[in-house]
């Protein structure tokens, strides 16, 4: 479904882009007749209908904001609305810091890599897997290289033993076409 036309009538501002099931309703948005509620303390003040809870929270000079629309009768706190507002974002950001997404870096040889081109390489993946991410080696033959296969095989098994002990092998040296492949991901710790 497509934006409506922004006219005369309608400004981007009208356009309610945020999906409804993340909104926590408050005051006079909440449809129910009767609600739980909790009160800013956060203690336990009962059942109680829409109108008496929201005079109740207008006394305190706080919102009525519904936190748990699911339950029978739905929950409701009193509480400051751009306070909550303010947590629930900062919670959403902390969250989106902690969890970072893996990637899969790839380092590239030849069967016949200089000793100086192969510490660099060497050096770039130890740094790429203490930062958290996947090292995919590739190992690239060509013509008549692949006569040689043992040349990427050995390779290989110098690169898994010079990374040590603190990497996982996730996929053991395979032929795919003229290049070997293996996938290298750190221990978790």
């Amino acid at each position: 479904m497509a934006a409506p036309a922004a006219t005369a009538q309608t400004t981007p501002g009208d356009w309610n882009i945020s999906t409804p099931e993340k909104q926590n309703r408050k005051n006079q948005e909440i449809r129910v007749p009767r609600v739980r509620v909790i009160g800013s303390d956060g203690e336990m003040i009962g059942v109680l209908s829409r109108d008496e809870a929201l005079r109740l929270a207008e006394e305190e000079g706080l919102d009525l904001v519904e936190i748990q629309p699911n339950a029978d009768p739905p929950v409701c706190k009193v509480m400051d609305f751009g306070k909550f507002k303010f947590e629930m974002q900062k919670k959403a950001n902390e969250a989106k810091k902690k969890s970072r997404q893996v990637e899969i870096k790839e380092v590239k040889f030849r069967p016949v890599t200089d000793e100086g081109d192969y510490q660099i390489k060497l050096r770039n993946m130890r740094r790429f897997l203490e930062e958290g991410d996947k090292v995919k080696v590739n190992i690239r033959f060509r013509g008549r290289e692949m006569s040689h296969q043992e040349l990427g095989r050995q390779m290989a098994a110098r690169i898994e033993g010079d990374l040590g002990e603190d990497i996982v092998i996730e996929s053991r040296p395979r032929l795919e076409g003229r290049q070997m492949v293996m996938m290298i991901a750190p221990k978790k710790k």
